[in-house]
């Protein structure tokens, strides 16, 4: 009898460990936390991890706490699929993440083959959101939308310049140069270069040299930071004044350090600002006194996370299958970045991009300011 009694005393034990165990709500972090890249990835990271501390604090969602994991795919796509049947494994529920489309697009295959929801607050190629996925979510925009603003943007104030399109080869660079060139043909306004250059690639005297013969006086680039900051540096360098144009590739303050003085009047293409917003201002002040700037996509971050609570607690649920159609269903949810709704593809209904020039502020340092 006592025997049966301590039988049933542990097993109830075990069950009440088990239980709390399973209580934990398991998210994923997946970007790029190291290589050429990992400006994005931290904004991704200290925007998420921010964000579900307050979560936490409030009571978690529908009563239980989120445990993050942490997934860095160095943005490779190949490194973003070891990184998403990792998650899969470890019994991930919500990734938040990743930050190219590149990474985005294979790993959200993986996630919906296993269950996961995935909220990118930074991958903009169109295809992410248009393949019918039960999962596929993003609080940022898409390319096909930024093109069309860029495009416009170039065809109004650089009618008559010669205009070179060159990107980066990669879903998301090559994606948006294309959507951009699209809006200027419509536009009757044709360029002069469409060419494209290799991720890492350090030397680009040839197509500099190409640009000079075209006479090139505006470049468009679709692409990130990095080679962005090289080409800007090296266009200075040969004496070639242009204007270079881009998009949210290159929201990182790290594009100064790169350039030089040469960022200089740059022009890019990227969301309203949600630090300007004064509802945000104690949250950005926190960031900063933590020593962080939370620049580009923290707050997009921040947001996506405060999207999959809001939408658990609609639901009451944190099935995340449950959790996708109240995304879709139930908002608008409050975030960071405003009152956002989800279309049935998973794109936010937010508003649309605007254009930034770098100015040399105060502190002597460059940075991305709202026209």
């Amino acid at each position: 009898m006592k025997k049966s009694l301590f039988s049933g005393v542990a097993l109830a034990a075990m069950l009440a460990c088990s239980g709390s165990a399973w209580a934990d709500v398991i998210l994923g972090i997946g970007a790029p936390l190291t290589g050429a890249n990992a400006v994005y990835g931290a904004q991704i990271q200290k925007g998420a991890e921010a964000a579900i501390k307050e979560i936490n604090a409030a009571g978690g969602i529908n009563g239980e706490q989120i445990k993050i994991v942490l997934g860095d795919d160095v943005s490779d796509p190949k490194q973003g699929i070891s990184v998403a049947n990792k998650f899969a494994a470890e019994g991930v529920k919500f990734v938040i993440g990743h930050f190219n489309s590149g990474v985005s697009i294979p790993a959200s295959d993986v996630y919906a083959e296993n269950g996961i929801l995935q909220v990118t607050p930074a991958s903009t190629n169109p295809v992410f959101t248009e393949r019918d996925l039960w999962n596929t979510f993003r609080t940022c925009g898409r390319d096909d939308q930024q093109g069309a603003i860029a495009g416009k943007y170039i065809a109004d104030h650089f009618k008559d310049a010669k205009i070179a399109v060159i990107h980066d080869k990669t879903p998301y660079g090559q994606g948006l140069a294309d959507e951009t060139k699209k809006a200027l043909n419509e536009a009757d306004v044709k360029e002069v270069m469409y060419e494209g250059v290799n991720v890492g690639e350090k030397d680009f005297s040839a197509i500099i040299a190409k640009a000079k013969q075209a006479g090139v006086t505006v470049i468009y680039w679709g692409g990130l930071h990095t080679e962005a900051g090289l080409i800007m540096r090296q266009l200075a360098d040969q004496g070639l004044k242009v204007q270079f144009i881009s998009g949210d590739g290159i929201v990182s303050n790290e594009l100064a350090s790169i350039a030089g003085d040469a960022v200089a009047g740059t022009l890019n293409t990227f969301g309203p600002d949600p630090r300007a917003n004064p509802a945000n201002a104690e949250l950005v002040k926190k960031f900063r006194d933590a020593g962080f700037e939370p620049e580009a996509y923290t707050l997009y971050s921040y947001a996506a996370a405060q999207s999959i609570a809001a939408a658990a607690a609609a639901a009451g649920s944190n099935d995340p299958q449950e959790v996708a159609a109240a995304m879709k269903e139930k908002g608008p949810f409050k975030t960071v970045l405003g009152d956002i709704s989800f279309d049935e593809k998973g794109d936010p209904k937010l508003p649309g991009y605007v254009m930034y020039e770098w100015k040399k502020g105060d502190d002597g340092k460059y940075t991305y300011v709202q026209q």
